[in-house]
């Protein structure tokens, strides 16, 4: 890896998703960026920074009103550039191993206030039933409208066992309603894995993290001793991101070596960069390959991965590597579309009280030279959550959130997405489906992975219903594999 340090993510509570932990960043942190002075704005700015010294109400530290600055100087640029303070910025450097205390849900602000990108499965956010999409009003007896994200992620952490009360406001819910949550230690079990059908393995990543790509290998190998594998359902569904070289090695999992799984693109030299299905970019360590002892039919096995729009970031990079080379068939519903690169960049190095910005420097883009930026990944076959159609309030997507980044390549690939996806793409606000149809991914009652596994059989696969048909049709469209 470079010595740089990339999030892919979301922001998280108790954690920052989506890292390429390599620090050694000052280099990169104080390059030259020396040019015309604004002495107009500068001027302009302190004028504003006295006058609120001098006449607000209560007297102000000079300290909080800068960080106050930098936070909205980086805030107006998009959703993900952020400035780090002192327990965000250790956050990142902790949560990337698995385990944080929390609520396990992330966020992002949107319009000044916090919206819900998704739950991670089990931790007290999922079991509580908060929702993507979920508007967070209220935390205990603090609104949120106006409130710094960072200032929202410090009032919902805590000590474990300690209670919290979140209200809540959802699509389809006429009134407000609240939400109450035990705090708990965050353990983040990355890799799940399970043998569904003889022959047939189910494997769902919650989160890419440090040990995704040695959990991953490991768990396919005990599969492959046991019995060779007929084909293999990968879940990204409301996976929001995590590490770079992780999705990089899940995809090398089953790509041939060295092929391009993403590339990067931005204004300076080093934000242009390849990222192949090779160890030297997806081992975190100097340790053994940990994809050397795999069989080799696992880079031929059939292979279905499952997605909706809660699959972010790293979930997208490695579902756009996948279908670009052809690897593998997408089955569910377009994808989040965060598509935009952010480097850590520590500002303060003191060791107790360190400070960062995570500044969005370039977007990243498919094989095939596609950006999903604030589009998505179209799947192949579009799947709804159930038969009678999708969740509600799995809807929320990037080019919902305020100052998201335009993707620059929007016409081409709004075309690849309607060829892709139909009319698919609202079907959530058409006809969504009540809370109480919920199931657990990779349960009996997962509809969209029964499509998987009739498309791998060579089943008919019950696929998105028109909008005007929804009401009146008494069987599904269907697709063969």
């Amino acid at each position: 890896m470079s010595g740089r340090l990339r999030s892919w993510g979301l922001v998280g509570i108790g954690m920052i998703v989506g890292l390429s932990v390599s620090y050694g960043l000052t280099a990169y942190a104080f390059r030259d960026s020396r040019g015309p002075i604004p002495l107009d704005e500068i001027r302009e700015f302190t004028e504003v920074f006295g006058a609120i010294k001098t006449n607000y109400v209560e007297p102000v530290e000079d300290r909080k009103l800068m960080q106050e600055a930098i936070s909205g100087m980086l805030s107006g640029l998009d959703p993900h550039s952020a400035f780090l303070d002192s327990d965000a910025f250790k956050d990142l450097q902790v949560g990337t191993q698995g385990e944080f205390g929390g609520l396990g849900i992330e966020v992002g602000a949107e319009d000044g206030a916090v919206r819900v990108i998704a739950p991670i499965d089990d931790t007290p956010a999922a079991r509580a039933g908060i929702r993507a999409g979920d508007l967070i009003i209220k935390i205990d007896d603090k609104f949120t409208r106006g409130m710094a994200l960072g200032d929202a992620i410090k009032l919902m952490r805590g000590k474990p066992k300690t209670p919290i009360t979140l209200t809540i406001v959802r699509k389809g819910e006429a009134n407000p309603f609240d939400v109450k949550l035990m705090r708990d230690i965050i353990h983040v079990q990355s890799v799940k894995a399970k043998v569904i059908e003889p022959g047939y393995a189910f494997v769902r990543i919650t989160q890419f993290q440090e040990r995704t790509v040695d959990d991953l290998a490991k768990q396919l190998g005990d599969m492959y001793k046991k019995a060779p594998l007929k084909g293999v359902v990968l879940d990204l569904r409301n996976d929001p991101g995590g590490l770079l070289h992780a999705a990089v090695g899940v995809s090398a999992v089953f790509l041939p070596p060295d092929v391009t799984v993403v590339t990067t693109e931005g204004r300076t030299e080093d934000a242009h960069r390849r990222y192949a299905a090779n160890p030297s970019d997806y081992q975190h360590s100097h340790g053994d390959d940990a994809l050397a002892h795999l069989p080799p039919q696992i880079k031929s096995v059939p292979l279905v991965v499952l997605v909706n729009g809660a699959s972010a970031s790293a979930s997208e990079i490695v579902a756009g590597a996948l279908q670009d080379h052809k690897r593998a068939t997408l089955i569910g519903t377009q994808t989040f579309g965060k598509g935009s690169v952010q480097t850590i960049i520590p500002i303060r190095n003191d060791r107790d009280n360190p400070t960062a910005i995570k500044l969005t420097t370039a977007r990243y883009y498919t094989p095939s030279g596609r950006s999903i930026q604030a589009q998505g990944i179209a799947p192949d076959v579009v799947v709804d959550d159930t038969a009678e159609g999708n969740f509600v309030g799995l809807t929320v997507r990037e080019s919902d959130l305020a100052h998201h980044l335009e993707n620059q390549n929007a016409s081409l690939d709004a075309t690849r997405a309607g060829d892709a996806a139909g009319t698919a793409a609202d079907d959530g606000l058409q006809h969504g489906v009540p809370a109480k149809n919920r199931y657990e991914f990779g349960s009996t009652d997962d509809f969209q992975l029964k499509q998987a596994m009739n498309f791998l059989q060579g089943r008919p696969v019950e696929t998105v219903k028109a909008k005007e048909a929804v009401a009146a049709s008494p069987a599904p469209a269907t697709a063969t594999h």
